[in-house]
């Protein structure tokens, strides 16, 4: 706790919580925030989670994260009681949910769990009405394709979707396929989807490694975008596709590569509370 004050000084806005963990990928293990109407007490969903398939263990302490956080801001905490982590969806606040196949419906989460059974969770804890699937991850990604390497809703209706122009590249085939399946996509109310393309970075490796850089792990706040940068040709180029994107924020880039050789970014460490 002292060593995070002393990093994030004494800031009006910002309380410090110590809560013990295994990892620092809280939007994996943190808990999904929820919304309602003014007078519904605030909410969270506790999600179960397993180490991405039970790959990283000890994880008690993660698991244990939500309902350590409903602990300490009062939230009513529901607990559907499947494993799913926050990188692994993403939606448009209207209905609309994007995620992927081989995350979602893989054995190492749930095990004989259906994919409508997996859209019944998600309408009943996220009131998703209606769900984007896509199909696989990039190389190097040990969250089993996670969506926040690959697509993320930047509008109601808008989304960016990674793609990588190289041929021979391995990204090129999985990435061109999750994009021919969005431009094919509608919202919750049947408007098609607008399919913006984002670069992807060269490849980057620890060893012989492959390390699963992509700028759709950028995260929004309040008034900025953080987006990714990991010192190639493409940086600038992430950064003025989603400037565009977000005319009311300031978008601004920032090394990534110490946190992509832990195989996550910027978006991986971070879960937005709302305001309540």
């Amino acid at each position: 706790m002292q060593d995070a004050r002393q990093l994030v000084g004494d800031v009006a806005n910002v309380t410090l919580h110590d809560i013990p963990t295994n990892d620092c990928w809280a939007r994996d293990h943190g808990p999904s925030f929820l919304t309602g109407p003014a007078d519904r007490p605030p909410a969270l969903v506790d999600w179960g989670y397993n180490a991405w398939g039970g790959k990283y263990p000890p994880y008690d302490l993660d698991n244990d994260v939500p309902r350590r956080v409903a602990q300490l801001t009062g939230r009513r905490r529901f607990t559907p009681g499947i494993i799913l982590e926050g990188g692994a969806i993403d939606g448009n606040g209207r209905g609309s949910l994007l995620t992927t196949e081989q995350c979602l419906l893989n054995e190492n989460r749930n095990r004989g769990l259906s994919r409508a059974e997996m859209e019944t969770y998600l309408a009943d804890y996220c009131g998703a009405t209606h769900v984007l699937w896509l199909g696989q991850g990039i190389a190097g990604d040990d969250t089993d394709g996670h969506i926040d390497e690959l697509a993320r809703f930047v509008g109601p209706r808008t989304v960016v979707a990674a793609v990588e122009e190289d041929p021979a590249d391995e990204n090129h085939a999985p990435l061109a396929e999750n994009y021919r399946r969005l431009t094919s996509m509608t919202d919750q109310d049947g408007w098609p989807l607008q399919v913006v393309r984002l670069p992807m970075p060269g490849a980057r490796y620890f060893g012989n490694h492959r390390l699963p850089a992509s700028y759709c792990n950028f995260y929004i706040a309040n008034r900025v975008v953080i987006v990714p940068q990991f010192d190639d040709p493409a940086d600038q180029v992430a950064l003025d596709t989603l400037g565009k994107l977000f005319p009311d924020r300031q978008v601004l880039g920032h090394d990534a590569i110490d946190l992509v050789w832990g195989l996550g970014a910027f978006h991986c460490i971070t879960q937005q509370e709302p305001a309540v």
